[in-house]
């Protein structure tokens, strides 16, 4: 797909745990409720794990009921990319990172209470989160 960041599976290994890399580059998902970013509310930016773009804002971030941190839009339009996802007998819209191509999570158009309408439900393994400094 051409990202700017391109490494071989054998990088990626060294450089992420087990199931990092299981989530980010073979497109797994960590279980609903376990995710340490899930209940994180201070001001901040998340970024993907795999390559550090910074992707989401806290202030776009909401407590959607699903399990998984919850974001109404990307930090910035072109910091993900959207792809189809038909996998497991349904029809997805799978969230990667438009740098590294590292699998985050899905969006869905189920949250008529944010401005966009968008849950981007994300995987907390996919992303870091970095406070605003005080």
């Amino acid at each position: 797909m051409g990202f700017e960041v391109e490494k071989t599976d054998e990088q990626w290994r060294e450089e992420l745990t087990e199931f990092e890399f299981h989530v980010l580059r073979e497109k797994g998902t960590e279980r609903a409720h376990t995710g340490e970013l899930l209940n994180e509310e201070r001001l901040g930016t998340f970024s993907c794990k795999g390559c550090g773009a910074e992707l989401f804002k806290s202030e776009t971030k909401f407590d959607a009921h699903c399990g998984w941190p919850s974001f109404y839009e990307p930090k910035e339009d072109h910091a993900v990319k959207l792809i189809e996802d038909r996998s497991h007998g349904m029809v997805r819209t799978e969230v990667v990172c438009a740098k590294c191509g590292s699998h985050l999570g899905h969006v869905f158009e189920d949250a008529p209470q944010t401005p966009t309408g968008d849950r981007f439900c994300i995987n907390s393994v996919s992303i870091t989160f970095a406070p605003e400094a005080e």
